[in-house]
């Protein structure tokens, strides 16, 4: 009888001949105190800790400065990334059997979902009346007439291209012209176009040469105003931080060409070295609309190639014109994802 009594007690406990708290996956079956008298909500405080500050991270990436090695703009460029935490905080979560610790974990996974949720699903809306193609092809192209290819195959009417190195451009030229017969190059950045193009300016970066410029196509809908720009790279020092000075103050002066430009329907087609998360962009995001964020499907990440990481290549618009498909293409010689987007008129 005292036998009996002694094993009713030790199942009570946790399960018969197991230890209190491991009966179970994971211990699962029981979540009362461990071997040292912790409850599960004085456990894996450490793991809620880094869980609130994730959450913190994804609220007030704005609140980061940039003063300090321009973390700011860092953080923001690899902004959906923060979210991976939330998994890998989630098995120190579940080893600790720690109830704090997932309710923590459940404010990083639910600001997550509302910043970025929306872009993880399909929002394309089918075919749009023309679309366009915005490609960085590097001056180190390692296979120029596969990208031409892919080019043509993408069947865009409109296709801007930056990081066009000398002798690289007549390769374009020659074959891209038996698709596209208009096309203008101005510095390192070109535009081809089924439709014609006129008034062609350089838009003035403040870099001492020419990545930039805005012309007028003539599409069958009406006059668009194109916008094609490369602005400067950013670099990752460990002196410096992350040096983006030179992008800023190009992309404040390609912000008030677009603001001051007399056409009503906009696009701007290049590679922007920067995300529509970064608050440094906002002269120029803060008055556009990305085509990737209205009508793509997931996160369309352009750079680099082989492991796209952020989404640095851009196609945005305003004044009537309605992305309805956006996309990346096949990968090619260049270090870059080549991005495009199918438009209508609203």
């Amino acid at each position: 009888m005292a036998q009996a009594d002694s094993t009713e007690r030790t199942t009570a406990r946790g399960g018969a001949g197991t230890p209190a708290g491991r009966g179970g996956f994971l211990g699962l079956r029981y979540w009362g105190r461990d071997t040292r008298g912790s409850g599960p909500w004085r456990r894996g405080l450490l793991t809620a800790l880094l869980a609130v500050a994730t959450a913190g991270l994804l609220a007030f990436h704005a609140r980061v400065p940039n003063s300090v090695g321009n973390l700011g703009s860092l953080l923001e460029t690899f902004l959906p990334w923060v979210g991976l935490a939330v998994p890998v905080l989630l098995v120190p979560a579940l080893l600790r059997r720690s109830a704090t610790a997932l309710v923590a974990l459940l404010l990083p996974a639910v600001l997550w979902v509302n910043l970025f949720g929306g872009l993880v699903s399909d929002k394309s809306g089918g075919k749009g009346d023309w679309t366009v193609v915005s490609h960085n092809v590097a001056a180190g192209n390692t296979d120029v007439p596969g990208t031409v290819r892919g080019l043509v195959d993408s069947g865009a009417e409109i296709v801007a291209l930056q990081e066009l190195a000398g002798p690289q451009v007549r390769a374009y030229e020659t074959g891209l012209a038996g698709t596209y017969p208009h096309h203008t190059v101005e510095g390192t950045v070109g535009l081809w176009s089924k439709y014609p193009i006129t008034d062609v300016s350089p838009v003035d970066l403040k870099i001492g040469w020419t990545r930039a410029f805005r012309a007028q196509v003539g599409t069958p809908q009406g006059p668009v105003a194109v916008y094609v720009a490369h602005l400067p790279s950013v670099r990752l020092k460990a002196e410096g931080g992350f040096t983006v000075h030179q992008r800023d103050v190009s992309a404040q002066a390609l912000g008030d060409a677009i603001q001051a430009e007399p056409v009503q329907k906009v696009l701007l087609l290049g590679d922007l070295n920067g995300t529509m998360n970064d608050r440094s962009l906002a002269p120029v995001t803060s008055q556009m609309r990305s085509a990737q964020g209205a009508a793509g499907d997931g996160f369309g990440f352009s750079w680099p190639s082989a492991f796209p990481m952020a989404r640095i290549d851009q196609i945005m618009s305003k004044g009537g014109l309605r992305p309805v498909d956006s996309r990346t293409l096949p990968r090619d010689g260049s270090d870059h994802l080549a991005v495009a987007a199918a438009y209508t008129y609203s």
